[in-house]
């Protein structure tokens, strides 16, 4: 029979606590939280008005439910008062000897048919269970910030953990309106795991000084469609937390990927933890603020101004899907376009594509006749390079294959002003291989779009050793009179928003793969618990298991780090033809 939950006790009432506090007297539960003097209650009391109010605000709660709320939970210094729960929930900071001696204490407390829970992150929940006389009762029951707010809770079990116990606890889990996924007791969990070491090659990108922290954190917000950007939520996270994280599971898998990187040790040495302190990667209004402000590190506007070039011509190199949304992009913002395709025939049915897609635009509202017409006068179909001898920029859009950019780009060499900028669009291929054909690499330049390019606002600019400074900033100013947002990187292997992904969604697979959890679980974990808008095995199959071998094995290949191996399952799929939903089967089986 289950465990009827009626009293629930939550230990540590800090952000954490007194969210997962909030969320079990929202559900109708009496509960008893407990804090180390009365100077701390009375922050937990501010935590939890502050977190009512603001759902007020959004209307998510009424005054009288507010008041119903607060009411259910009783506020104490004296952690004996929780011996009448029926669940006692620990939610102190990250120390493990404090956590084992709590829990010690509490299982003396206790009724026999109570259950205790930690809401550790990063920490062994056995080495939790051991502390006490009955570790078959003690569970992991990790909720994810803001509490209140966000849909998961990860449920871990130990090997001592009695079924019975997983069971009740997933069903009380169900009852408080969360989603439970369950895991055994590893380092990060499902979420952390996959999340922290994203966050640690982010990091390690910014001290290389790959890519401005603006630049890293926008590539990705734009790029993936994430709700934040991997420094800005690493200065949420707190960076001495981030740190401590990344050492636990280091420590665990030896995985040097999970080393935390130097610059983290170093910052929180000086006091710079993110935005509780004021400081982080960004500078914050003060202690405990969201608003970032002006640094000496914030990008100067106008910077560069008197060097960029008049862009009023543009080429485009191919007519397949890609080179045909950036000539929209172009036209649509004004710019006269020139786009070659294989033979005159090609070229013009791909104007008749232009249309359509317009029209589409006319048709929803988005784009009125006068601009639809506009746009398609801009765009002028060719098959001969000689029509680009007056542009002022080229922008290379054909297939992935080294050869056959560098014969595009050697013709464009020889037909092109002295002075016309030559970009390509290139995702994989070594930017500086590109431009070394050209008697002029000093104008060429990566300018990466996004796939679909009429709608994805992120370029990429990849800049070679080789690249002038004139060019990188026209090229800038460009993508900002076209509507895109632009960040800079350098020329290696994944730029940044595949830099960082692709890893992720290769210890994704490692992860699945080691039988630790489901595709589902996994994918609910990080769309429920860090807010993608994908789980990682849905997005493997939208982009297909051979793009994504091919980009990791090119990373690996760059990086030699044996993290970045490609998993032997993605490597088994695409050798079976699983290839994600163009092929009908992948990581799931779709309709064809």
């Amino acid at each position: 029979m289950a465990r009827d939950f009626k009293k629930i006790g939550v230990v540590g009432l800090g952000t954490m606590g007194a969210g997962i506090a909030e969320v079990f007297a929202k559900a109708g539960l009496d509960v008893i939280g407990v804090e180390a003097d009365d100077k701390a209650l009375t922050r937990a009391k501010s935590i939890l008005e502050s977190s009512t109010s603001r759902a007020i605000a959004r209307g998510k709660m009424t005054e009288e439910e507010k008041a119903g709320l607060i009411g259910r939970i009783s506020f104490t210094a004296n952690i004996d008062d929780v011996a009448t729960c029926d669940l006692v929930i620990e939610a102190i900071p990250e120390n493990l000897e404090l956590k084992r001696k709590v829990f010690a204490h509490l299982d003396e407390i206790i009724g026999d048919d109570a259950l205790l829970a930690t809401n550790t992150s990063s920490l062994s929940v056995t080495d939790l269970a051991v502390a006490t006389e009955h570790p078959k009762r003690v569970v992991g029951l990790h909720f994810f910030n803001p509490a209140p707010v966000q849909d998961l809770v990860e449920v871990i079990s130990t090997v001592i953990t009695e079924e019975g116990v997983l069971d009740d606890i997933r069903g009380l889990v169900e009852k408080i309106g969360k989603k439970p996924v369950t895991v055994g007791d590893r380092a990060g969990f499902i979420a952390n795991a996959l999340l922290f070491g994203y966050l640690n090659h982010a990091v390690s990108m910014y001290e290389a000084k790959y890519a401005s922290r603006e630049d890293l954190d926008a590539a990705m917000r734009f790029g993936c469609g994430l709700p934040m950007g991997p420094l800005a939520l690493v200065d949420l996270i707190g960076l001495d937390t981030t740190y401590a994280i990344l050492d636990t599971m280091y420590h665990e898998d030896r995985d040097k990927l999970h080393a935390p990187s130097p610059i983290l040790k170093h910052m929180i040495a000086a006091g710079l933890l993110g935005r509780k302190s004021g400081r982080g990667f960004y500078t914050y209004e003060g202690p405990g603020s969201g608003k970032v402000v002006a640094d000496a590190l914030t990008p100067k506007a106008g910077e560069g101004a008197d060097k960029v070039h008049d862009i009023k011509k543009v080429g485009v190199i191919g007519n397949g899907t890609m080179a045909m949304g950036i000539v929209e992009v172009f036209v649509k913002a004004g710019y006269d376009t020139t786009f070659i395709a294989r033979s005159q025939e090609k070229a013009d049915a791909s104007q008749g594509k232009l249309l359509k897609s317009l029209e589409k635009q006319v048709q929803r509202g988005r784009l009125t006749e006068e601009k639809r017409d506009a746009a398609m006068a801009l765009s002028h179909p060719s098959h001969s390079y000689d029509d680009l001898k007056d542009v002022d920029i080229v922008v290379e859009a054909i297939a992935e294959e080294l050869g056959l950019k560098q014969a595009v780009f050697e013709n464009l060499d020889e037909v092109c002003k002295p002075g016309c900028v030559l970009a390509t669009t290139t995702s994989s291929l070594p930017v500086i291989q590109i431009a070394a054909v050209t008697k002029r690499p000093q104008d060429v330049i990566g300018m990466h779009f996004f796939n679909p390019a009429n709608i994805m606002k992120l370029v990429e600019i990849v800049t070679t050793v080789s690249t002038a400074e004139d060019v990188m900033l026209t090229v800038r100013d460009l993508c900002k009179k076209i509507g895109k947002v632009d960040v800079l990187c350098g020329d290696r292997a994944g730029f940044i928003v595949n830099a960082l992904l692709f890893p992720y969604l290769n210890d994704a697979i490692k992860m699945l793969e080691a039988h630790y959890a489901t595709t589902d679980d996994i994918d609910t974990a990080m769309k429920s618990g860090c807010g993608y808008p994908m789980g990682p095995f849905e997005l493997l199959d939208v982009v297909g298991l051979d793009v994504s071998l091919a980009i990791q094995r090119e990373l690996y290949m760059e990086f030699r780090d044996r993290g970045f191996a490609p998993a032997p399952m993605l490597e088994h799929m695409v050798t079976a033809g699983y290839l994600g939903r163009k092929t009908g089967r992948g990581f799931r089986n779709y309709a064809r």
